[in-house]
């Protein structure tokens, strides 16, 4: 039987890296997906991925940091698919600096995409979600919001925020059969990391690099983050919230 058959997901940054597989794995375990995200190529891209294995998936132009966008996307989703069961907030951004190295704009980007998108996204989304008589919502944090590293200011302060969200939603929530969660990734293969590395002055030995600071020898694949999320919007995770989990090959065991 497949693990989210009847269940309805909707994911931000949908279009790539780990919003896409968590949409191509969601999709094959049952559930209808709808993916918001501003580019709106790179969604019908995966839509025609999921439709092509005969899934249900639905491609919405949505600003996360936008209330009234975020809203009209949720009201689509009911729209179209009746229920809403699974919310993936996973968009982001960031900025490589110390605090006397970002700017205002720049700290209000990383801030608004990262904690204020998932914020916009998961109240938008409760009433659905009371509504289909509970769910799951899975924050896409980082061990970033676990431990620090330097260079790393407006990140780690809007992924911090995202890990404590996560426990007070889930809190907030429980009685409702609600479930809030979050996983914590080191360094993903996404056009986000894989960008940084080419722009490395040795893009080969900045990846290396990278590498040896991870015990397990390897960056993350967007399918380690999805399977990982499919457990946690799976009745495989029923007694589970306010969890933030690192997913990191053991970045932050030692």
């Amino acid at each position: 039987m497949q693990r989210v058959s009847g269940k309805v997901a909707i994911i931000t940054g949908g279009g790539t890296g780990i919003g896409r597989a968590c949409a191509l794995t969601l999709a094959r375990e049952g559930a209808k997906v709808a993916l918001a995200a501003r580019r709106r190529d790179k969604l019908e891209a995966v839509t025609q991925e999921i439709t092509a294995a005969d899934g249900e998936a639905l491609a919405i132009e949505c600003d996360i940091t936008d209330r009234v966008s975020v809203e009209h996307a949720v009201h689509a989703v009911e729209g179209r698919f009746g229920k809403l069961h699974i919310i993936i907030n996973n968009a982001g951004a960031v900025h490589v600096g110390s605090v006397e190295e970002t700017s205002d704009d720049d700290w209000n980007r990383v801030v608004s995409v990262n904690l204020t998108g998932t914020f916009l996204m998961s109240r938008a989304g409760m009433p659905a979600l009371r509504r289909a008589g509970g769910g799951s919502i899975i924050n896409i944090g980082s061990y970033l919001g676990i431990v620090a590293i330097k260079q790393r200011a407006a990140y780690c302060a809007s992924k911090g925020g995202v890990t404590l969200l996560t426990k007070a939603m889930a809190l907030d929530h429980a009685h409702e059969n609600i479930r809030v969660n979050c996983i914590c990734p080191a360094m993903v293969e996404t056009e986000m990391a894989l960008g940084a590395i080419s722009r490395a002055t040795d893009p080969a030995a900045y990846r290396r690099l990278r590498e040896s600071q991870i015990p397990m020898g390897r960056i993350g694949r967007p399918e380690d983050v999805a399977n990982l999320a499919l457990y946690l919007a799976s009745d495989e995770s029923s007694w589970m919230t306010g969890v933030a989990f690192p997913l990191d090959g053991g970045v932050t065991a030692g």
